[in-house]
């Protein structure tokens, strides 16, 4: 998580100006009316993020650091070089992600998010039936996946970093092999 963006804001009054609220000794006392308004400064950022508190918890909405620190709630898979949009995005469709993990579909939809590319799943399992007994069992013998990445350049694709969302999103008895390749659109071009 980067640095907070949060402080003291140049003229952002407070809505609770302490200096109303004091004693009557002190209403008209020059210094005291200064040494609170003082306060009011470092207190007008703390009521206005308890006021839109709200937004705070929407992606969609929320200030950049505070969207990362979404993310570390949320169990977004982000690095932290993404482009904010895409960390929003991830931060937002989170908890979806969590429901279909360990799936194709999961698998798919972690891997498309991470890298804007719909990956190539191949898996050894299947599911078929027989009307007869001793039908044949369905995929291979040996368990497996592998997960093809088709991109324009695959130098700009970190494959430790497809390696470690397909690693956290794959079904967790499975052991796993990937690839980044060059897109089918480009081989032609």
């Amino acid at each position: 998580m980067s640095g907070s963006a949060r402080g003291t804001v140049p003229g952002l009054a407070t809505p609770y100006p302490l200096g109303a609220a004091l004693p009557a000794v002190y209403a008209e006392d020059d210094f005291g009316q200064r040494f609170v308004a003082g306060l009011d400064v470092v207190l007008a950022p703390l009521f206005n993020v308890l006021d839109s508190l709200e937004a705070y918890f929407s992606p969609a909405l929320a200030p950049a650091d505070f969207v990362d620190y979404l993310a570390t709630w949320v169990g977004a898979e982000l690095d932290g070089t993404e482009p904010l949009p895409l960390r929003r995005h991830a931060v937002a469709s989170a908890v979806a992600l969590h429901r279909v993990r360990g799936t194709r579909q999961g698998l798919a939809a972690a891997v498309r998010l991470a890298f804007g590319v719909p990956p190539e799943i191949t898996e050894s399992g299947g599911a078929s039936w027989s009307g007869r007994p001793l039908g044949p069992f369905p995929g291979t013998p040996e368990a497996g996946l592998h997960v093809v990445l088709r991109v324009a350049d695959p130098a700009a694709v970190d494959p430790h970093r497809l390696r470690a969302v397909v690693g956290a999103a794959r079904p967790a008895h499975l052991p796993f092999t990937v690839s980044v390749t060059t897109s089918r659109t480009s081989e032609g071009a």
